[in-house]
């Protein structure tokens, strides 16, 4: 005896319904009648999207294993329910295969830090393996994303000792150029320094061979029957005096003699004396 049977669908949901254990059709969501025992829900697919995450260990062409995450987003298609339903019985598991499969192809023709820098191409390769097969079976492939990368721990630190030990090979290169600068500034400081002291020295002698040549020829001309001998030896001795005076006030003996003074006028002038002859022979 068979009797009406109400059946309601949510929302982004199909039903399958059989007659007999015969595919019978599809139906959409809301209320719908069914002629129970003949005809019954045979199971309901979901339309949301939905994501898988499947967890892949693989090598480098470097020879370092590292696991790679990847998340699968993909949907029944309405249109082809019958096929996602009657055809495939584990489509998680199918998925998962053919993850395994371009991820254990692709990864081992890189090397650790091409395939960190090459995710994209990687997800891509598993986008476009998967729409080609599961749209056969009645789902639609949205995206693919790897997730993760994740080498060894041992690797990790190894990476990390490298990075770090480049960074402190630029901080010193950096240093040693820093200090090579101010090396040679400080060179430079110093040349100018002695240069410009050289130069006061010189003016400084310039301005006293003058003014000793312009005292000499005042007093010359002012004092009758003195001449230059006799001034420059007044002026030796007012310098032998200050002399003098300068070591006295920093605490020094120096043995005084009157006699030096014309000794050293009479050194002064055979060395001058000297230097003429040299000059005119």
């Amino acid at each position: 005896m068979c009797c009406g049977c109400i059946v309601c669908v949510r929302t982004q949901t199909v039903s399958i319904v059989e007659d007999l254990g015969q595919f019978k059709k599809l139906i959409d969501p809301g209320l719908h009648f069914i002629f129970y025992p003949l005809q019954s829900v045979a199971g309901t697919l979901s339309l949301r999207i939905q994501q898988l995450d499947v967890y892949c260990e693989t090598k480098t062409k470097d020879n370092v294993f590292v696991n790679v995450a990847v998340a699968v987003q993909f949907r029944v298609i309405t249109e082809s329910a019958y096929d996602a339903y009657y055809r495939l019985s584990d489509p998680r598991g199918q998925i998962q295969s053919y993850v395994f499969d371009v991820v254990r192809s692709t990864v081992p023709r890189m090397e650790l830090d091409e395939a960190f820098a090459s995710k994209n191409e990687i997800a891509d390769a598993t986008l476009r393996q998967l729409e080609s097969v599961m749209r056969d079976y009645g789902y639609e492939i949205l995206n693919t994303l790897v997730t993760d990368m994740s080498p060894d721990a041992r690797v990790k630190a190894s990476m990390n000792e490298i990075n770090a030990s480049k960074r402190l090979k630029e901080a010193a290169s950096h240093k040693a150029e820093a200090d090579k600068v101010q090396q040679v500034k400080a060179a430079e400081a110093d040349a100018e320094s002695r240069y410009l002291s050289g130069l006061g020295v010189a003016r400084q002698r310039k301005a006293i061979v003058e003014g000793l040549q312009s005292s000499v020829s005042e007093f010359s001309n002012d004092v009758t029957g003195v001449g230059a001998k006799d001034v420059m030896d007044i002026l030796m001795l007012t310098q032998y005096f200050d002399t003098l005076s300068a070591v006295g006030a920093n605490n020094m003996i120096l043995e005084h003699e009157p006699a030096s003074v014309a000794n050293l006028s009479n050194q002064v002038s055979r060395s001058m004396m000297r230097n003429k002859q040299g000059f005119f022979s």
